[in-house]
């Protein structure tokens, strides 16, 4: 499935970006967001993508070819754009997305384990070669505690079956090692009543997955370290945009949006969150549960 940019005419007219500027996109992805940008910014603007997936790096850099700005795509995670804008030599910014999430090409890629659809390593890290310490989905499932494994289904996935469904994994464990991604589902759906591991709503795998995820990779400390970051660099009068596919993480961006109002160095131009439109949801269902707020920085 081709990666479809989600909310991007809403992002854009939000983002308001201008010829000369530069935007940095800390979730480069397929660079379907960022090459939009580079529409916008024309030839004397720059466009710096961030993306902690090597295979989307590669991705985006060929996408953006010939695009007009000047252009830089790194491979690194935008908890560390800091670091990266430090490598280029940029202090400011003048518009900054996060799109969060797992993008299409992840999720139908094998190997990772995002997937619960394919029978796949546990692994769920975002890096495609991972680190060899990094953690991963199997260490979680085979070597945390109980009670910590339901901690995080019920905290990250916001699953209502979290206890018995960390109670069936350190059970089957004890038998065997919990390898793949089909071990797995086939434990979340012994530990689930037949009539949810039966419904016709989401998958009833989908939140632990979503739980694991998040953890695997810390993208609630990322998104935190990058909202705190990104507003340092921003330039006053510049915006900044995070479009969130799940409640803790848009509950994150309205906490750090609404500190910086209180404050005084911020104007929230979104005052409720923007959501994808009926045509665009039927276009790409992953758009369904994305929310985009916006924030301009301004004079203190």
């Amino acid at each position: 499935m081709a990666h479809i940019p989600v909310l991007l005419h809403e992002t854009l007219t939000g983002l308001m970006p201008q010829k000369g500027d530069t935007v940095l996109d800390g979730t480069a992805g397929a660079g379907g967001h960022a090459l939009a940008f580079c529409r916008e910014v024309g030839e004397r603007g720059t466009i710096i993508a961030l993306d902690a997936d090597e295979q989307a790096v590669a991705r985006a850099t060929e996408n953006l070819k010939g695009c007009g700005a000047t252009v830089h795509v790194l491979h690194e995670n935008f908890r560390n754009l800091k670091r990266a804008l430090e490598s280029l030599g940029t202090t400011k910014v003048d518009r900054i997305l996060f799109d969060l999430g797992v993008s299409s090409f992840q999720l139908d890629q094998e190997g990772r384990g995002f997937s619960f659809r394919r029978d796949e390593p546990l692994a769920m890290t975002f890096a495609h070669v991972p680190d060899p310490e990094a953690l991963t989905a199997r260490e979680i499932v085979n070597e945390w505690e109980e009670e910590h494994i339901a901690d995080i289904i019920y905290g990250y996935g916001e699953e209502r079956y979290s206890r018995t469904i960390a109670r069936a994994m350190v059970a089957a464990r004890r038998a065997h090692p919990i390898e793949t991604t089909h071990q797995l589902v086939e434990i979340i759906r012994s530990a689930v009543p037949a009539r949810y591991a039966n419904g016709r709503g989401i998958h009833f795998a989908t939140r632990t997955f979503q739980a694991l995820r998040i953890t695997v990779n810390d993208e609630l400390g990322a998104l935190k370290q990058g909202l705190e970051d990104g507003w340092a660099h921003l330039t006053e009068g510049g915006r900044i945009a995070v479009i969130s596919f799940h409640s803790l993480e848009d509950r994150i961006v309205k906490q750090f949006f609404k500190e910086r109002e209180r404050e005084g160095t911020a104007m929230i131009i979104t005052k409720k969150p923007v959501e994808a439109s009926d045509e665009e949801q039927k276009e790409n269902p992953r758009a369904r549960s994305a929310k985009l707020r916006i924030a301009q920085k301004i004079l203190t």
